[in-house]
């Protein structure tokens, strides 16, 4: 029995080689392709959380500034910042957070912003932080 086993397993040797190759490759292929799409899934939101950054910015720079209220209406600000912190949540730590302090800054002083310039700057600067959170995740994507 064992001395069959041992002819069968030599004359089948480049066979099961190939098999276990086909094995590994099929296997690599799938985590690459895992791997590249969560990269693809993070660099995608990753820059439409940078667009609502910029579009963040200028509400609060109109409203501070521009004092005109068709064009700088913080309350559109809201839906910025909605979108920014639900797509944080697709993007490895620290973005979540700082979208969560970002939120956390508008909640405390959109109201103000055309007449506090320390509660648009409060906001800039948290606008700032996850912009440069953002970037460091692109930066380190392989």
């Amino acid at each position: 029995m064992s001395q069959n086993f041992l002819q069968q397993l030599r004359a089948n040797v480049v066979a099961l080689t190939s098999l276990a190759v086909a094995f590994a490759a099929l296997g690599y292929n799938t985590w690459r392709n895992e791997h590249s799409e969560r990269n693809r899934n993070i660099r995608v939101a990753a820059f439409e959380i940078l667009k609502e950054l910029g579009e963040l910015q200028q509400v609060v720079n109109s409203s501070l500034y521009a004092k005109d209220r068709n064009r700088s209406d913080p309350l559109a600000g809201w839906g910025r910042v909605a979108m920014i912190t639900d797509l944080s949540e697709l993007l490895p730590s620290p973005a979540p957070e700082h979208a969560a302090e970002l939120h956390r800054v508008w909640q405390a002083d959109w109201h103000h912003l055309s007449d506090k310039e320390e509660n648009a700057d409060q906001i800039s600067a948290e606008i700032d932080r996850s912009r440069e959170s953002i970037r460091e995740i692109l930066r380190n994507l392989h």
